[in-house]
Parts: structure tokens; sequence; C-alpha cells
């Protein structure tokens, strides 16, 4: 007989009184461009609009408001390089209890600086998330007599997180697909719970990164496929699922799914351009799952997380100057001109009149293959599309000028 699952749909039904009016009951709305886009029907639930943007302080409060009084005294432990650390802190802050999380000695330092502005005490050990848990589990709980708050492998932070499914329901009672973000399983583990109960023929996905499936891994038994690497998705980019959610999985996701970093980077840049919301990339993967196949979810109601908003600022910039760059609205031109007065205005009044917008111009004399009366001109231009991209481009050459898409820079995403 198999053991018992470590919440039940009860559990999480208990959260959501115990979490009710210390969290944003966040709104779950429809978007017609991404259901549009997908062929599904889209329905977003902003869990980025938490105050400490992730939905992390769910699991967090629950699990704060279930200490006994000597265990509030002796304060509280996290591990966490980001969302976890900010909600472990503002809400054992506002409760009084004193909070120190181990952070790894790289995390970035506004993550840091956040943690710390929220009331946290931060300890900076290690290298990795798992010397900084070390660390902390053998000098903070084992040695100093503080109880854990563990980001993910808790029933009590299990069942906060699944109050998210509680309120989708609620307003939605008719989705029909759920799609998850799965890092170390918290969040997957106490939404499948809920909306389960609520609706046994639920289609319940789980995503992961591709680099970091570490459920996937689990339940296949190679762990050579979690290949890790750099990802923007850094809130999911797990190398182990935890223990007490893997059997969860095992038992209610209906499917996993692994995406990669440009489908990531889209739906980030999708969030950003179409809802005019900020998105993390592990809070944009259900999005991405979507877009990698839309045939999957063609004609499925289907409620996704949007689970964090913390991403750097000059990540997302970076992210959606590439996109721009994807979808031919900003591309890199080669023009070859002669070295005299006059040319640069004939090459941008060609441009202007064709509709295009030159963010960026550079001259290039020393080039060995140019002659020494000619120049290169390097532009970088705005377009509306990939159409008038082409439009600017043949004006050019119409004109007689010599021109070339750049490959490499900007160019390589082309």
């Amino acid at each position: 007989m198999s053991e018992p699952l470590a919440i039940t749909a009860d559990d999480v039904r208990d959260a959501a009184r115990v979490i009710a009016g210390q969290v944003l009951r966040t709104p779950c709305a429809p978007s017609l461009v991404l259901s549009k886009l997908t062929g599904a029907e889209v329905w977003l639930k902003f869990e980025n609009f938490q105050f400490t943007a992730s939905f992390k302080e769910r699991g967090a409060i629950n699990k704060l408001a279930r200490l006994t009084q000597a265990e509030r005294d002796a304060g509280v432990a996290a591990m966490s390089a980001g969302n976890h650390a900010q909600a472990v802190a503002h809400h054992a802050t506002r409760l009084g209890i004193r909070s120190v999380i181990v952070m790894p000695v790289n995390t970035p330092f506004t993550k840091v600086r956040n943690t710390r502005d929220l009331g946290g005490e931060v300890i900076l050990h290690g290298e990795t998330l798992a010397d900084a848990f070390d660390y902390m589990q053998r000098e903070l709980v084992e040695q100093g007599g503080m109880t854990l708050v563990h980001p993910y492998d808790d029933p009590f932070v299990m069942a906060g997180q699944g109050t998210i499914a509680l309120e989708m329901l609620a307003d939605v009672p008719d989705l029909d697909t759920l799609v998850i973000p799965i890092g170390g399983g918290g969040l997957f583990s106490g939404n499948a719970i809920a909306a389960h109960d609520l609706n046994p023929k639920l289609r319940v996905v789980g995503v992961e990164s591709a680099g970091y499936c570490s459920a996937y891994a689990s339940i296949q038994g190679d762990p050579s496929l979690v290949r890790g690497g750099p990802t923007i998705a850094e809130g999911i980019a797990v190398k182990g699922i935890g223990k007490r959610t893997l059997p969860i999985i095992r038992a209610h996701a209906d499917e996993l799914v692994r995406v990669d970093e440009p489908s990531i980077e889209r739906a980030v840049g999708l969030l950003a351009n179409v809802e005019k919301v900020v998105a993390e990339g592990a809070g944009a993967t259900g999005l991405a799952a979507l877009l990698s196949d839309p045939a999957r979810y063609a004609g499925r109601k289907v409620g996704l997380i949007v689970c964090g908003g913390n991403i750097d600022p000059r990540l997302l910039a970076s992210v959606l100057l590439r996109q721009l760059v994807h979808e031919s609205r900003l591309v890199s031109l080669s023009i070859e001109i002669e070295d005299s007065p006059g040319f640069l205005a004939r090459v941008a009044g060609c441009v202007g009149t064709a509709g295009g917008n030159i963010v960026q111009v550079h001259h290039e004399r020393l080039s060995a293959g140019s002659h020494a009366k000619r120049t290169t001109l390097e532009m970088l231009v705005e377009a509306q599309d990939v159409a008038h991209t082409n439009q600017i481009i043949a004006a050019l050459a119409e004109a007689g000028h010599v021109v070339r898409r750049v490959h490499g820079g900007y160019g390589e995403f082309e």
C-alpha cells in the first residue's frame, strides 16, 4: 500500500482560512490576444501582484501562522536566492518573528538588499543553494534551534500555495486545464491537489525548464536529464525535486512538459507587450508551454499562473530587445556608400521615406575590404515587422545602395 500524500484538499482549504486577509487575492483575468495567438481560451492568475511580487507569500504565511510561541521566540531560518527569502522576511517581520535567510555568496545584491529591507537577517554562504542549505540546517536549525521554513518541501508551504487553484476555480469554474510551473514542486503539488478535488477531470500540466527538469528526470529515473546551465527561469532552476512533492506530481500530473529558453523569453516579452505586466522567467513558463505546442491546448480553457515578477531590469531590457530583433522590428543593416558629404543624408532620407526609424548609426572606414573612397554605414533601424523591414531594404537597394542584413550582434536572431 502506498504512503499517503503529504497534503489533502482539506489542508489547502484550511490554509485558505489562515491566510485570508494576509495576502492579496490576486485577479484572474482572460487574455484575448494570448487566446487568439495560442488557440486556447487563456486565463491569467496574476501572483506577481503580491506585495513581494511572488506566490511564495502564501506558503510562507501558512507555515509561520502554525508556529508555537516557543518556535516564534526562537525565530525561523530559510534558504533562498530570491522570492522565498523575501516572502519569509516580510511576513516574519510583520508577525514579530526573527528571520535569518542564508543565500549563496553570488546572489545578486538587489535580492540581498530587498530581503534585508523587508526585515530579514541575511547570511551569505557557499557557492550554491545546496551549500547554503547545508549551512542553514547545521548552524541555524540543528545548533541554533530555529525553525526551518522550507521553500517547497513542507506540507504547510505546499498547502498555502494550493490556495491559488481554489481562487482560480472560484472565479472561473469551467477551466479544464491548469499549466503550473515546477521547480521544487511546492506550487504544483498544492494546486494539483486542490484542483483535482474540485474537478477530478481537470487536466493538470506541469512545466519545467528544459535544463532543470528535475521532476521529469526523477520519474524517468535518469538524473542526467537535468543538464543545468544558464536560464532566465531562475525561480524553477532546481536540480532536485522535493521528497514530499514528487509523489504528488506522480499522482496528479497529467503531463510534464519542458520548455526551452527562446520560448521562455518570448513568453516574458509577450506578457510585457500584451498584458503590460512584468513576469520573471519562471512566471512565464506556463505561457511558454502553450507557445511551444499550441495544438495541444487548442480549444481548451486554460489557466496559467504568472507566479512571479522579480526579474532583473537589465535582463528584462535584454529580453525585450531580443524579441524586437526576433520579430524584425529592430534590424541591423550594413550599407556601402561613397565617403563624401551628403551621402549619409541620402541614406537617412531613404530610410525615413520608407517609414523606418534610425536608432543608431556608425561609419566603418577601416574595413580591409573597403575602397579608400568608400565607407560602410552600419545602421540599426526600427521597423514595424518583417514586411516593413523588407520594404526598407528594397527602398535602399532601389536607390542604388548595396545593403545586407548583418549576421552576428543584433542580426544573429533573424
